[in-house]
């Protein structure tokens, strides 16, 4: 038996999204360049024309949920880094700050989402109203989470999963101060916040392992995802590599890493599935120039196929995406081929690499 899963990096619907949706929060930002949210939206509409408003709750799903529908994946996991909340007091000292209002949850539970990874460096940035605001929602919409919570027993439990017949998946959140999450983020006995790593030391990894297994059943498969690293470069840090690897000996079945803007190498360790950056999906960044050589209005879709009994990856399918007017669209052959290209360059290390279809849309091969 095999189970399917959609992961994918960073969902942003705060922000300029936010503005177009039809119930868009206070659009005041507290940014050092820009003080008003709908200034994406005019950023957006510069480069690729006119945004329909408001939207419809589905629409900056585009294309994305004919591929979801035609994988028939079993579950949707994504690192939500958005807080849905309406609350006015920005966490402070902090640059960025990203909200969506909790009216618009609709355009999360129209893609089916099942699970979102928390512990980031966006869910607190309303503070700890905003935290339980968020956590409130998402209860309410029906949708788990995992990563932050009001103390750290709640931040360190997973969302738990059901599968139709395949057993229950359980998504365990990580966050690691490299990403950018304030220390004092760290949820604690007695002060609500998120899933904060110490380190990346094997030590600190085999213990996580010992504090995910304590909540697996028999037959469990355990997903860590994890929000570390810098927004921008290829590069792979030593001590990441070794955490996954050992996280990966101590059991765990995917590990799923995310921060990175833009999509990084795929790794298979001991036949389990390594994402060190899975980029951004949905943002607002539209119009916003820098970092060009990285392509970060390129998006991926990874289309997970593992041994529901063992984890082991089967297959992974990966198709290239765009935003364009804040909308997902399929991305061009020629841009699915430079995505292809970067994934072999990159790849090379960890004897990755991808193959382009006729389709445009790549798969993942790999070598022992």
């Amino acid at each position: 038996m095999s189970l399917r899963l959609f992961l994918c990096g960073d969902v942003m619907t705060g922000r300029g999204i936010d503005q177009v949706l039809p119930h868009p929060v206070n659009p005041n930002l507290y940014e050092p360049f820009v003080r008003d949210a709908r200034e994406y939206v005019a950023l957006a509409e510069k480069a690729h024309g006119p945004i329909p408003r408001p939207l419809s709750s589905d629409y900056i799903w585009g294309d994305a949920l004919h591929e979801l529908e035609r994988a028939r994946v079993d579950l949707r996991i994504v690192n939500l880094e958005t807080a849905l909340t309406s609350a006015e007091t920005p966490w402070p000292d902090k640059a960025i700050h990203y909200r969506m209002h909790p009216q618009n949850v609709g355009c999360l539970t129209s893609a089916k989402i099942s699970g979102c990874a928390f512990a980031n460096n966006h869910v607190l940035d309303w503070g700890y109203e905003g935290l339980s605001e968020t956590l409130k929602t998402l209860d309410a919409a029906g949708i788990a989470y995992a990563g932050a919570g009001n103390d750290a027993e709640e931040a360190m439990q997973p969302a738990v999963l059901d599968t139709d017949g395949n057993g229950r998946l359980l998504l365990f959140s990580f966050g690691s101060r490299t990403s950018g999450i304030p220390e004092d983020w760290r949820a604690t006995s007695i002060s609500p916040g998120i899933n904060l790593l110490d380190d990346f030391s094997e030590a600190t990894a085999a213990q996580m392992a010992d504090q995910m297994r304590a909540y697996q059943h028999p037959g469990d498969l355990i997903v860590a995802s994890i929000h570390w690293g810098s927004n921008w470069g290829y590069e792979i840090a030593r001590d990441q590599i070794v955490f996954a690897h050992r996280l990966i000996e101590e059991g765990i079945a995917i590990v799923h890493g995310h921060s990175s803007h833009h999509a990084k190498a795929i790794e298979v360790f001991k036949e389990r599935l390594i994402l060190y950056g899975c980029g951004d999906f949905v943002t607002d960044y539209e119009g916003i120039s820098g970092y060009e050589m990285f392509r970060g209005d390129l998006a991926l879709m990874y289309l997970i196929e593992i041994d529901s009994h063992n984890g082991e990856l089967i297959s992974a399918g990966l198709v290239p995406m765009c935003m364009r007017r804040f909308r997902l669209e399929r991305a061009s052959a020629a841009d699915a081929e430079w995505l292809c290209d970067r994934l072999n360059e990159f790849g090379k290390p960890f004897k990755t690499g991808a193959r382009l279809d006729k389709d445009s849309s790549l798969m993942l091969e790999w070598s022992g």
